[in-house]
């Protein structure tokens, strides 16, 4: 079998600490991300004429995914979570992260390229990569050819339905303490509750009493979820 070896030109790094909780797709959370370039990849030279273009592909390694291993059989079909995790179809016809090469691609939004230290960072809004995400690419997004109004998308034909995210009672307080001492800022309370708004659940699971947990950004956070909304019941700052 033919092999390729691709580089790693740098590390993601997001708010979204574990799987849980990530959006199935980019841009459906307007989270601020920027990637650490690696040399000899971070050299401004490198993106002259990158700041005339609105929005970027990523092209990234699925590295979190302990499910696969190497010489591990191919799995023809996957379940996606958008049609219940109950009903299986052809892999290619997912973007599932159990495939044959283990590479995400992702569109996003360009904010700014910044020199730090030695390093040039490439700030993103957008992104649904995981922390640490290797990158392997990024190229221009060109409009006219690469959004194409009339085309279909079969099951995932429409954006995911959003619920309203309230902080319990109990919880109102600890927010306020929170953004009264910038342990957390407005913009990370924003990001959260626009995250939580898409029921991060599995699509298969709908106990109303179960507690969820999820990292983010700088919080553990609690909550369950109901028919119509989602309440934050505990959030705690991770050390």
């Amino acid at each position: 079998m033919t092999e390729l070896t691709l580089p790693i030109i740098g590390y993601m790094h997001s708010p979204y600490k574990e799987k849980f909780g990530i959006p199935r797709q980019p841009n459906l959370v307007q989270v601020e991300s920027y990637i650490e370039m690696l040399a000899p990849y971070n050299d401004l030279l490198a993106f002259e004429g990158i700041e005339e273009f609105s929005h970027l592909w990523l092209v990234w390694q699925f590295h979190e995914n302990k499910n696969i291993e190497e010489n591990q059989k191919f799995r023809p079909q996957v379940r996606p979570p958008r049609l219940g995790g109950n009903k299986k179809i052809g892999v290619f016809a997912t973007r599932s992260m159990y495939r044959p090469a283990p590479i995400g691609l992702s569109v996003v939004q360009l904010k700014k390229v910044e020199k730090v230290g030695k390093s040039v960072r490439i700030y993103l809004t957008g992104s649904d990569l995981l922390e640490g995400t290797p990158i392997i690419d990024i190229k221009p997004y060109i409009q006219y050819s690469d959004a194409l109004m009339n085309a279909t998308s079969g099951y995932a034909q429409q954006e995911p339905i959003r619920k309203k995210v309230v902080w319990s009672e109990n919880v109102q307080l600890t927010l306020e303490n929170l953004l009264k001492t910038q342990k957390i800022t407005a913009q990370t309370q924003y990001e959260l509750e626009q995250v939580l708004s898409l029921d991060p659940r599995p699509a298969y699971q709908e106990d109303e009493s179960r507690v969820y947990k999820m990292k983010f950004s700088n919080l553990d956070v609690s909550f369950k979820v109901s028919q119509v909304d989602v309440e934050i019941i505990e959030v705690q700052v991770l050390a």
